[in-house]
């Protein structure tokens, strides 16, 4: 009997998926990648394109190039998921059945609630994004003056806010323009969760780059124009990005598997309250015992390499295998500049300059070239 497996998404989790399932299966098994763009995007890089936006062309995967001529591709949007009749509802195609199915879908940003952050704040979880916070930026210089510079405000400090920041100050470097960065972080540290050693070498970076950094005060309310907070003054902004938090994706919204915020609940073998669904990358919550694996990169990698192979066991009814999220070490730029930590097998915890720069870059690289090879990964090497 030929078994149906399809794919949904196609960030980290779903491409690395692919490339792992055209590895494992054999030729009677269908396999079919649902995603609503028709490329794969190296996410973590995307913030380069606030300041450049020719640099997509190397920070963007086509499906073509990573899919083979067996895997049927759809270029589609996923609006449910139905496991009771096990097909995936599209928002323009046909109803795509399946006997096994792989949830990458990826996440979307979350609000929590806070009155006009939605309605006035730019995001940053796709190439359009960055597009557009670039077209806002330099709109914003352009219309600003050195005694009155466009206010520029990125709301959250993790790993995007941070990066988003660092770009926004080598814009303003590369053009001279007008502009003046903020960054605010709800809670009493930026980078928070992390070692102090990191926070306080990024924070060191930032404040050399001219970002002014707040926190310990969150956001109560965002305007057209202004920012409100718990306890300090409001802030007035040109350009507001927001970069604060996750949560799972709409399509996921009706549902029946077990799910927190519409991110699927997981074992450590990716299955999910459907045997017959696996979730992997940041649509998952992944069981790793005391804590789940992080909604990161370098986790939808690793779980891609084996998530693969688990689908393989799943059709030939053997035992699936179970994963150990290993953490690796963080990479984190600000503008041409970069901070590295944790980093296995090297006698120093937090190192920076030119070492943490080219690391950061060879991460980018090693993961073009998993997904098609080693010399288009030479190509974007200089924008990475």
């Amino acid at each position: 009997m030929t078994e149906n497996v399809v794919v949904l998404g196609s960030g980290y989790a779903g491409a690395g998926a692919i490339k792992s399932l055209q590895s494992e299966l054999d030729g009677s098994t269908r396999l079919t990648w649902i995603s609503d763009t028709d490329y794969h995007l190296v996410l973590h890089e995307s913030h380069r394109v606030i300041r450049d936006p020719s640099v997509r062309a190397d920070i963007t995967i086509p499906v073509a190039d990573i899919a083979e001529p067996t895997t049927r591709y759809i270029n589609d949007s996923v609006t449910n998921l139905d496991t009771e009749a096990q097909v995936v509802e599209l928002e323009d195609g046909d109803d795509v059945e399946y006997d096994y199915v792989l949830v990458a879908l990826g996440s979307q940003t979350a609000y929590y609630g806070i009155p006009g952050l939605k309605e006035n704040s730019l995001t940053l979880k796709c190439l359009e994004d960055a597009l557009e916070i670039h077209e806002q930026i330099k709109t914003a210089s352009r219309e600003a003056t050195r005694g009155e510079p466009a206010q520029i405000v990125i709301g959250g400090a993790g790993l995007s806010g941070i990066q988003t920041a660092g770009e926004i100050a080598e814009f303003r470097d590369a053009n001279r323009a007008p502009l003046e960065i903020h960054l605010v972080e709800a809670l009493d540290e930026i980078f928070p969760g992390n070692d102090p050693e990191i926070q306080q070498a990024l924070r060191n970076l930032l404040e050399e780059a001219g970002v002014r950094i707040h926190t310990d005060d969150p956001i109560t309310e965002a305007e057209d124009g202004v920012i409100h907070f718990d306890e300090g003054d409001p802030l007035e902004y040109d350009v507001f990005v927001w970069t604060g938090g996750i949560t799972g994706r709409e399509a996921l919204d009706g549902t029946e598997l077990d799910n927190q915020h519409n991110r699927v609940t997981t074992e450590a073998n990716f299955q999910t309250s459907d045997e017959r669904v696996f979730a992997i990358g940041d649509s998952a919550i992944i069981d790793q015992g005391d804590q789940p694996a992080p909604p990161t990169a370098q986790a939808a990698w690793q779980a891609a390499e084996v998530v693969g192979e688990n689908i393989a066991r799943a059709i030939d009814n053997r035992p699936l295998k179970t994963w150990e999220y290993d953490d690796k070490g963080t990479v984190v730029s600000v503008g041409d500049k970069a901070v590295a930590h944790g980093v296995k097998l090297l006698p120093v915890d937090t190192f920076g300059g030119f070492p943490a720069k080219n690391l950061k870059k060879l991460i980018a690289a090693r993961w073009i070239a998993d997904l098609t090879s080693w010399n288009r990964a030479r190509k974007a090497w200089s924008v990475l």
